[in-house]
């Protein structure tokens, strides 16, 4: 039978079979569009798509390094999510087990999402971030599965002080791994930079350290106060950036000081500034130190299509140099070594290899080159020659007329006087051998010797004193080498002097600046003074290069004044009185045509 669709209202009624047929088709229909929505998601063109709503993107990403420690970490999704379900329950970020604190927000974009950690993250640190499947869309569609991925954090250097109040520090930070850092260390008043340290060991004695960075670095800047009657050298770079130095420090008054500086890469040595102004070019500077004192190694960055000329001196204390610095390619570069008083030049080396035996070397430069000028000690002894002392020579002390002591004094060798009687060995606490001929005491090494002691001593005694009056008419008598007279009017606070004759017309003074005598282990000096030799306190007489307090004659026509706590190197022959202030220190010998007192004193026979 056939039947009529029935419209009521506007509606056309169909027979049941055609509404169920209808019916079944629209659910196909939905059925399929539900596929077809699902698998454009699946397929769609974003990156590490990991279910139906995936994550896109995140900032870091995976695997990340270098990642700031104030970073707002950002979750981006390929397409709108349901805020609620955006939480920190969804969005986690650990270090290792530990869940970092922080708050997720949404964004003015919907699909993007922030944690902000409450506390800023650990420095060269791995993290894991996770976004779990209770994250859905605005359709309450979840990931297939959690959205896990890592990164690191930016390196971090940190600096201290050691002590706090020893000086400061810069250069600290965070630096993305394997960049340089350069760290610099400034030493305050009162104190010198002693060396960098990191857990413990020292990484370098340059207050400009530069290093690769591989991981978080803490660095310790030790700095050390400055001794009573010292001065201190203090050194830095500039810029910073352009090399290292070596040689600060807290010194004697009047010690020979070296200095060196060596650029670092793509930088050249220029000189070495004090107050502004020049006093070296030679990356190895060598003076001596009379007050604090502040040096600036100054160095240079190459330009383009420039090499460098890098020099250095073996050893440093042998010679300095001149030529280095930045050149064209293809310049004619000359380079001179001039070695120290006691030194002389040997060659010039490159990477070991002999470059020239001149100290003029004259090249073509094409491309950087580092050279090292090889110096030698002076085998031909330089001076006057040695003193002959005759049998004066076995003793630390002689005298013609007495010696005393007060406090505690310690002598190193034998004492005698002669023709004086025992009577005036004053202060040590004889006690008479049993032959008769020497006494002994507990603070002298040797033997004590009187004219009034058994045979054979009066006469050893005898001769011993004319080989002392000989020794001194000799030396005082000593016309070659060629003299320097009246040098710096005979004030030689911290001077340095090479082996040589000296003779003044006036007396000597040594300050508490010292004075250094620079020179090698056969090289004699001979001082001639024609009134009296005075150290000042705390004074030091330093010897550089290998000299020997053996081979330093000072010849005083008044009488020898040696400071309280001075330090004192070489023989005295004196035409009258040679006095020692408490604490005076003697390296060598003392020989009086009149006494020599000691206060507490020491005298070590070379």
């Amino acid at each position: 039978m056939n039947r009529t669709p029935t419209q009521i209202a506007g509606n056309t009624h169909q027979p049941p079979g055609k509404t169920n047929f209808i019916l079944s088709k629209t659910i196909l229909l939905l059925s399929l569009t539900s596929i077809l929505f699902t698998s454009a998601c699946k397929k769609d063109n974003y990156v590490a798509v990991q279910g139906v709503c995936p994550v896109v993107a995140t900032d870091p990403m995976n695997n990340a390094v270098d990642v700031a420690l104030n970073k707002v970490i950002t979750a981006t999704f390929n397409t709108p999510m349901d805020a609620k379900t955006i939480t920190s329950s969804t969005f986690i970020i650990k270090q290792g087990a530990n869940v970092i604190s922080g708050t997720v927000a949404a964004t003015s974009n919907p699909a993007v999402y922030t944690f902000t950690p409450d506390v800023p993250l650990l420095p060269f640190a791995l993290y894991t971030g996770t976004i779990t499947t209770g994250a859905t869309d605005n359709f309450s569609t979840a990931l297939v599965s959690n959205y896990v991925w890592s990164f690191t954090t930016i390196p971090q250097v940190t600096l201290s002080a050691n002590p706090l109040i020893g000086g400061t520090t810069t250069g600290g930070g965070t630096f993305a791994q394997g960049s340089t850092v350069t760290v610099t260390a400034t030493p305050n008043t009162g104190y010198t930079f002693q060396s960098w340290t990191q857990n413990g060991t020292v990484v370098s004695t340059s207050p400009n350290y530069q290093f690769v960075i591989a991981g978080n670095s803490a660095l310790v800047a030790n700095f050390v106060a400055i001794p009573a009657g010292k001065f201190a050298v203090v050194l830095s770079s500039s810029p910073a950036v352009g090399g290292t130095t070596s040689g600060s420090g807290s010194f004697n008054a009047g010690s020979t000081v070296i200095v060196t500086a060596t650029p670092n890469a793509g930088y050249t040595f220029v000189n070495w500034t004090q107050n502004g102004n020049v006093v070296s070019t030679s990356s190895s500077y060598q003076f001596a130190l009379a007050s604090n004192t502040t040096l600036v190694a100054n160095f240079k960055a190459l330009g383009t299509s420039q090499f460098a000329v890098i020099l250095s001196s073996n050893p440093i204390i042998g010679g300095t140099t001149n030529g280095s610095g930045a050149y064209n390619a293809g310049t004619s570069v000359t380079v001179t070594a001039t070695p120290n008083t006691g030194y002389v030049f040997v060659n010039w080396t490159n990477n070991g290899t002999i470059a020239s035996t001149s100290s003029s070397y004259t090249f073509p430069l094409n491309s950087t080159i580092a050279l090292v000028a090889n110096f030698a000690l002076n085998a031909v002894a330089i001076g006057p020659g040695e003193v002959n002392l005759g049998t004066a020579g076995s003793y630390s002390i002689l005298t013609e007329s007495g010696i005393s002591t007060t406090g505690i004094t310690s002598v190193e060798g034998n004492i005698g006087v002669s023709p004086i009687s025992s009577t005036a060995i004053t202060g040590f606490g004889l006690i008479m051998n049993t032959n008769g001929q020497s006494s002994h005491t507990p603070i002298v090494t040797g033997s004590v010797y009187a004219a009034d002691y058994a045979s054979p001593t009066p006469a050893n005694l005898t001769s011993a004193i004319n080989d002392m009056q000989t020794a001194y008419t000799t030396e005082n008598g000593l016309i070659t080498p060629a003299p320097i007279v009246d040098l710096y009017a005979g004030n030689v606070s911290g001077k340095i002097l090479p082996p040589g004759l000296y003779k003044w017309s006036t007396g000597v003074l040594i300050t508490s600046a010292g004075v250094t005598l620079a020179g090698g282990p056969n090289d004699t000096w001979v001082f001639q003074i024609a009134q009296d030799l005075t150290v000042s306190n705390s004074a030091i007489i330093t010897l550089t290069g290998g000299a020997q307090a053996k081979n330093i004659v000072w010849v005083v026509a008044g009488q020898a004044t040696l400071g309280s706590n001075s330090n004192f190197s070489g023989i005295i022959l004196s035409k009258t009185l040679i006095s020692l202030n408490t604490g005076a220190t003697v390296t060598g010998q003392l020989f009086a045509q009149s006494a020599v007192t000691l206060n507490a004193s020491t005298v070590v026979k070379p």
